[in-house]
């Protein structure tokens, strides 16, 4: 097994379709896993993950009253590889900005001829765009190497 660089885990959870894990803490304390489509976003003030929810959604809900998210993409083929994002989400609803990121995200998991449609589909006033910066990493390779 082998760290991976920032470089290696960027490429490896950017690519295909690969979904995200997304662990958010429901109001009881109770753990909460889905499944995501996310884009990953380089800014000056540091690394995010994008993703669209839905604002009445359990993720929404949860998200306007705990911004704290876990995120893991993984390859299940061997060696296995695996990355781990800790991170802490805002919640946006300019839909400008969301047609933007979500035509993004349509065009990753769609294809590219799908992608103005998804994005039209998902920047509406009832969707929010969560734009979550990454605050801790951990990135593996070759686990079963």
């Amino acid at each position: 097994m082998r760290d991976m660089s920032r470089e290696e885990w960027w490429a490896f959870a950017s690519e295909g379709t690969r979904t995200g894990k997304l662990a958010i803490v429901r109001a009881d304390g109770s753990p909460h896993v889905t499944p995501i489509w996310f884009v990953l976003n380089e800014t000056p003030d540091g690394d995010e993950l994008i993703f669209n929810t839905g604002v009445n959604s359990l993720k929404g809900r949860t998200l306007r009253r705990e911004p704290r998210v876990s995120l893991i993409v993984d390859d299940q083929r061997p060696p296995y590889a695996y990355v781990q994002f800790t991170a802490v989400a805002s919640l946006h609803t300019d839909l400008d900005e969301m047609l933007l990121w979500a035509t993004r995200l349509g065009a990753r998991y769609m294809g590219e001829d799908q992608g103005e449609a998804f994005g039209k589909r998902n920047a509406v006033p009832e969707e929010y765009l969560v734009r979550a910066k990454i605050t801790k990493v951990l990135a593996f390779a070759g686990i079963a190497d």
